[in-house]
């Protein structure tokens, strides 16, 4: 049976699957990796972490890989540096949230398995214990898994977010300096009139270029003398957009060739092109509308600036407080590769949650 990924995306860091012959070294007897504060992190949870994350970027490992294997070393060290900062401060935050007295009651969770069910359209018992089992978890492991991520959101609102504001003064240095970002371009509206001219587009007919020429010159002079370019773009053109009476728009002009934006610049709305060659004929186009280029006002636009203004400080903030954690911590790494490896992933680019 199969299940949606809203299941999955819960269950998937709770997966516990055993990697055989895959680990770092090739010792079988358990091992204590790292202590966080007196709390052990095992080579076994290690493992799992390791499994879920190559799942999560859609790699599926079997079991029988021999762990000398070169494209499966490369898959752990490209993971485990960023893994391991990751269970470390997920680990601090727990930890910080046992502290503030925070825990999952039989109630919520009893109302957050209720709600995995009717997401994943689960109506008996059998079916959910059948879901857990495919993803080779207890219940147990379930409550586990949701309690910690329960605890860490909590201290991150609680400890962090609560705190964080944007202040009138932010937002408007933020417009200031990014009112790109709250300019809709400058657009243009246009109508076309095509000539083609008949043949394989390849070898050219000097005859029937020059018949095509000639139409296309008549019908532009019957535009310039008044008659009206839509009709004679509905009733001559060769293009699909006569059926719109040769309609074409709203452009970007950030999205035209340099060619046709300079062709375009100079012009007035109805304003009628000279005739454009291309490799298929003759076209003639009017500037049908220009509509100048729109800054939101900073009204308007403070919702928008708060949220952006207060991702860049949630993220700057939660990194703070992590290092802050971190500093605090006891933290015993009984593999030097491992240390090694944790380190390395304090240097890239930090992540907004652990």
């Amino acid at each position: 049976m199969k299940y949606t990924n809203t299941l999955r995306a819960i269950l998937i860091t709770a997966v516990a699957t055993a990697l055989a012959g895959v680990a770092m070294r090739a010792e079988v007897i358990e091992q204590v990796l790292v202590k966080v504060n007196g709390e052990v992190f095992t080579k076994t949870d290690l493992e799992t972490r390791q499994v879920a994350a190559l799942r999560q970027l859609g790699q599926q490992v079997d079991p029988k890989t021999d762990p000398s294997d070169a494209q499966l070393r490369k898959m752990l060290d490209d993971v485990t540096p960023q893994l391991l900062v990751n269970l470390v401060d997920e680990m601090l935050l727990v930890q910080r949230g046992h502290e503030l007295g925070y825990t999952m009651t039989n109630d919520r969770f009893q109302s957050i398995v209720d709600s995995i069910k009717k997401d994943n359209k689960i109506e008996t018992e059998e079916e959910f214990q059948a879901a857990l089992k495919q993803e080779n978890m207890t219940l147990t492991d379930l409550r586990k898994n949701l309690e910690k991520q329960m605890i860490v959101s909590q201290v991150q609102q609680n400890e962090v977010l609560s705190r964080i504001a944007v202040s009138d003064d932010e937002a408007r240095r933020y417009y200031d300096s990014h009112k790109s970002e709250f300019t809709s371009p400058q657009t243009i509206t246009l109508r076309e009139i095509f000539v083609a001219v008949p043949g394989d587009g390849v070898n050219l007919n000097v005859g029937r270029d020059e018949e095509a020429r000639a139409k296309a010159e008549a019908i532009r002079k019957r535009a310039l003398d008044g008659e009206s370019f839509e009709k004679l773009a509905a009733d001559l053109s060769d293009a699909p957009s006569k059926a719109n009476a040769g309609l074409i728009g709203p452009l970007n002009l950030s999205d035209l060739s340099p060619e046709i934006r300079n062709l375009v610049d100079p012009m007035k709305v109805g304003d009628v092109t000279t005739l454009l060659r291309s490799t298929k004929g003759y076209q003639i186009l009017k500037l049908e509308s220009r509509s100048a280029a729109d800054l939101m006002p900073f009204d308007k636009a403070r919702e928008q600036i708060s949220e952006r203004v207060f991702t860049g400080k949630r993220n700057e903030e939660f990194q703070k407080y992590l290092e802050k954690l971190r500093s605090q911590a006891i933290i015993e790494w009984k593999n030097p590769e491992l240390k090694k490896a944790y380190d390395q992933g304090l240097t890239m680019p930090a992540k907004a949650n652990p």
